[in-house]
């Protein structure tokens, strides 16, 4: 089979040929409508138990996405005049990220506090600039003492706090909404940091997080991918010693990493984290063959083949490894 095949290929090449290259042209056409998921739930089926328990559980309640500022003060004191000044700063300007239903800090816990028969809750921290060493102190030991936010939104020691911000995102959202909300984020902390320079930020939560995927992907597309492509079109060059052999095999592998994504994006197949490796392993399998191919081709020309017949053998031999 794979000799007549080898004489049907040879002997039609160039109408096949242009077939080929039309259909991969018609189908990288389709990677216009790729999209990226950045949702965890793409990690699993719709019949989960674990998953639809969680959903469940955030239809009850709320949601858990958030988006997570960490300040860490350069000086490892939290309750600062500055700092403390820094954390309401950024309290306020929270409520502005998109779609977020609340933001929480050490500034805005509801503090109660009871004289006689009257009890007064208010603001942990309010009027920062009026603080004295006195009020400072105080508002220490509250927050490394309340079990509502100790070691949660300030360390034990008192040298990081956070401001969390929850965030609820629509259902049937575009995909946007996430990168909306982390350059938003983001903003904010140079916005901080900019104002107090002795404040680091880090910027983490469920959100950021589910951003960073396809951030990453992107990153590997721009550096990684030219890099492989570099290390293999050198390789190929040494080993085979053809210049016509490499470009052969460039052309193969740019056609079937196209094609398989533009086919993706024809079928609706949206990328995920994984799959966004989906261009680096095609490059692998498309060496793969061009090289079974291309070595068994070379050796039967050096065996006094001509080039149709050589391809044909070549095509012989290695017709049924490469598709399987």
């Amino acid at each position: 089979m794979g000799k007549t095949y080898g004489e049907w290929l040879v002997r039609w090449r160039y109408p096949v040929l242009i077939f080929f290259t039309l259909a991969a042209i018609l189908a990288a056409s389709g990677a216009r409508f790729l999209t990226f998921k950045t949702d965890y739930r793409v990690f699993f089926s719709d019949d989960n138990p674990q998953l639809q328990a969680f959903e469940e559980l955030q239809n009850t309640y709320t949601k858990t996405d958030n988006v997570l500022f960490v300040l860490a003060p350069r000086d490892g004191n939290v309750f600062s005049r500055e700092t403390l000044a820094s954390v309401v700063g950024l309290t306020e300007a929270a409520w502005q990220i998109p779609y977020s239903i609340r933001v929480d800090s050490i500034s805005n816990y509801q503090h109660t506090e009871a004289e006689d028969d009257d009890l007064t809750v208010d603001d942990l921290v309010s009027d920062v600039e009026r603080l004295d060493a006195a009020g400072l102190r105080r508002i220490r030991d509250i927050a490394l003492n309340e079990p509502l936010i100790a070691n949660r939104l300030i360390s034990d020691r008192g040298h990081v706090t956070g401001v969390n911000v929850t965030i609820q995102l629509p259902d049937d959202g575009t995909g946007k909404e996430v990168p909306e909300i982390t350059a938003f984020a983001r903003q904010l902390v140079e916005e901080v940091q900019a104002a107090n320079p002795d404040l680091d930020v880090y910027l983490t939560g469920m959100v950021v997080m589910n951003n960073s995927f396809p951030e990453v992907m992107l990153h590997d597309q721009r550096t990684l991918v030219p890099m492989m492509f570099a290390v293999v079109l050198v390789t190929l060059i040494l080993l085979l010693r053809s210049v016509s052999a490499t470009l052969g095999t460039f052309l193969v592998i740019v056609f079937s990493i196209v094609t398989g994504m533009g086919l993706a994006g024809w079928m609706g197949v949206a990328l995920t984290p994984p799959s966004a490796s989906s261009p680096t392993i095609i490059l692998t399998l498309a060496v793969a063959d061009c090289v079974h191919v291309l070595i068994s081709f070379l050796h039967a020309m050096r065996r006094g083949l001509d080039k149709n017949s050589a391809m044909i053998d070549s095509l012989r031999i290695n017709l049924q490894p490469i598709s399987s």
